[in-house]
């Protein structure tokens, strides 16, 4: 899907669907963010690894992130 479609015509489109249909888009779209998320999130856990494993960062207790986050 090389083509930008706006969301006004993505969504006209949705609801020309059965209601069925519209809930399986429902339900494909949803499992699609939630993919994302999780490749978001294994990203940021990889990068981290490299950063301590690299020395870029120290462990810390929960007590220490929060004194360092309201300083």
């Amino acid at each position: 899907m090389s083509q930008q479609i706006d969301f006004a015509a993505a969504l006209d489109a949705a609801e020309q669907l059965d209601p069925d249909a519209q809930a399986e888009l429902v339900a494909v779209l949803s499992r699609r963010l939630a993919e994302r998320g999780r490749e978001r999130l294994a990203t940021v856990v990889a990068q981290a690894r490299h950063e301590f494993a690299t020395g870029q960062c120290q462990p810390m207790t929960a007590a220490e992130i929060v004194r360092e986050a309201r300083s």
